[in-house]
């Protein structure tokens, strides 16, 4: 791809982050209000027709029985317990707290790869991962602050948003996409639904329409990063979601008075430098067989707002085509394994 196409897939990129930052700001001020549960099951019921429309869209002839039914329920289970969790940390922490520790998620797909896709790391992505962590602690400071259930949340999202991402690399070419994409909202449903008259709050018309809002933002920033990753390479749009920070911190000192300390803006830059050094490692030809993070091309997936990949299989009814970085890496690995 020339330069022009990846300056425009990063440009899609930076505004999808930028759609998706504004949706979690929403969420923080709706979520002084109303429980994690509450939102999620709202914001899914309203963002349900479309989601149907595009899963009536799959002509192929086939029924809903998933290939790898564990898989298919774990990574239901993982998307219904990332929303809720990165939800509430949303509501209980600074935006700029939270976002260091979900963008760890990246390092440990690299760690969850390994037993789940057999994926070699090596010591230079090692590395990286270790460094990376390094920067959550450096962002947490346990000890000196006190480690609430908003970090812990965080830190809960992170995994099991990384277990999703892994879970989908794995079965994702034999599964069908609306298997994929029905499931974890069926379980949401079912969950939220459980835990709703717990925590109903009435909700006012401009709050419900505030639901609707988010719904519709995240849907739309999923299409614009379909877009970015046909524009340009995964290896220049993916370090793209690291830019939600810089909304974070602007967001969270207008509308929620918060500040940033040192120790977050330094843990953040580490957090973000190991992943991005993890994206470029896994765009080396013939450095990683599966290209797990490369392949991630979303950030945090909830029951509402699916994996872009998984929507572009059903809007064009054909896999995702590979970037350039990673066919280029594959042909590399497929060579190497013929001498």
């Amino acid at each position: 791809m020339d330069a022009k196409s990846n300056l425009k897939g990063a440009l899609l990129g930076l505004l999808g982050m930028a759609i998706a930052a504004t949706h979690d700001a929403i969420v923080k001020g709706l979520g002084d209000k109303f429980s994690a549960f509450q939102i999620v099951f709202i914001a899914a019921l309203l963002s349900f027709p479309i989601i149907a429309f595009i899963m009536l869209s799959d002509k192929k002839a086939g029924h809903l029985r998933p290939i790898y039914p564990f898989w298919v329920v774990l990574r239901s289970v993982c998307m219904i317990v990332t929303g809720v969790s990165v939800f509430y940390a949303f509501s209980t922490l600074p935006l700029a707290q939270v976002y260091p520790i979900l963008f760890a998620s990246p390092l440990l797909v690299t760690v969850l790869s390994i037993p789940i896709l057999g994926e070699t790391v090596r010591l230079r992505r090692w590395m990286a991962v270790i460094v990376g962590l390094i920067g959550v602690v450096i962002v947490v400071r346990p000890g000196q602050t006190d480690l609430g259930l908003g970090h812990l949340a965080a830190m809960l999202g992170a995994f099991t948003n990384a277990l999703a991402s892994v879970i989908v690399r794995k079965v994702g070419q034999e599964e069908r996409s609306i298997v994929l994409l029905i499931y974890p909202m069926m379980g949401n449903f079912i969950a939220m639904g459980i835990a709703l008259p717990f925590v109903y709050v009435p909700m006012e018309l401009p709050e419900f329409g505030l639901m609707g809002v988010i719904s519709a933002m995240m849907l739309t920033a999923s299409f614009i990063t379909i877009l970015a990753y046909r524009a340009g390479e995964a290896v220049i749009v993916a370090p793209m979601q690291y830019s939600q920070i810089i909304w974070a911190i602007i967001f969270g000192y207008i509308f929620f008075g918060e500040g940033v300390d040192a120790p977050t803006l330094i843990g953040a830059a580490v957090v973000i430098g190991s992943g991005v050094y993890i994206v470029l490692r896994e765009g080396t030809a013939g450095t990683s067989e599966n290209t797990p993070v490369l392949r991630t091309r979303h950030r945090v997936e909830v029951a509402y707002a699916p994996r872009a990949s998984i929507l572009y299989r059903l809007l064009t009814r054909k896999r995702f085509a590979m970037p350039l970085t990673e066919r280029s890496a594959r042909s590399s690995m497929a060579d190497k394994t013929k001498r």
